[in-house]
């Protein structure tokens, strides 16, 4: 077979996001980001909403996101991307304005933020990766760290009697009238790829419907913080982060 019918259109099997950047990468190997990145762009691209598209990111791994997905973007202070969001979208209504937020962004120094966009029900669509640990900075304890899970400053492990239990920010705002979507979901498998492209699809729908808050949470891996390789961690979040944080969609209206 020759090389230009191995790449012909009927012999492709995958091919870069036109939305994508060549840009290099910053991300760990085996890091979940780069999958969502790559989700979001082919969303963008699939309801074709290049031209009307603005991403919010804050402070945390995905802070250079604006290096990869080709279309506006915005920078928020560390958790502040809700409100900015908010901001954003009532100023340009016709807009579709999304925030890419980490679990210690939006569950922690944000979590004001998120849960006060989400009582208002302000037409945005969120996108939160919850890998249980603060990536970007040295691997510290997170709000959605496990209980005993070892980190930078919980060595010995996470004591829930002194340092409080995981916090499932995803279902507290599950519980606001503001909210249409609360769906958590991963990118671990080739069929959990699917399924969370289509909850980003059905939170951007949403969004310009008009519906309220969508908050589309990403149970990911760091193998970095983790101390572990990519295939090490793909285990040891289904076995430990998925019971903590069960797949599915809480609230779907």
């Amino acid at each position: 077979m020759s090389t230009e019918s191995m790449i012909s259109p009927e012999n492709l099997v995958y091919a870069k996001p036109e939305l994508m950047n060549d840009n290099y990468m910053h991300y760990c190997p085996g890091c979940s980001h780069g999958v969502v990145h790559k989700l979001i762009a082919e969303v963008i691209k699939d309801m074709g909403i290049q031209e009307i598209t603005i991403g919010i990111a804050p402070v945390g791994c995905a802070v250079f996101a604006y290096n990869y997905i080709d279309i506006d973007w915005q920078e928020a202070a560390h958790g502040r991307a809700p409100a900015l969001a908010t901001a954003t979208k009532r100023l340009l209504p016709d807009k579709m304005v999304f925030t890419y937020q980490g679990d210690g962004d939006l569950a922690a120094i944000g979590t004001a933020e998120t849960i006060h966009a989400a009582n208002r029900g302000e037409n945005i669509a969120i996108i939160f990766i919850n890998n249980g640990i603060y990536g970007m900075t040295g691997g510290q304890m997170a709000p959605t760290t496990l209980p005993m899970m070892k980190t930078a400053t919980s060595p010995e492990g996470r004591n829930t009697e002194t340092m409080g239990n995981p916090l499932k920010i995803l279902d507290l705002v599950s519980l606001l009238d503001g909210v249409c979507l609360a769906t958590r979901q991963s990118v671990h498998t080739a069929a959990a790829v699917k399924r969370t492209k289509r909850m980003i699809r059905k939170a951007f729908e949403n969004a310009m419907a008009g519906k309220g808050t969508s908050i589309v949470e990403v149970v990911s891996t760091c193998s970095s913080g983790w101390k572990m390789n990519p295939a090490q961690s793909n285990d040891w979040m289904v076995e430990n982060m998925f019971p903590m944080y069960p797949m599915g969609d809480i609230k779907n209206i």
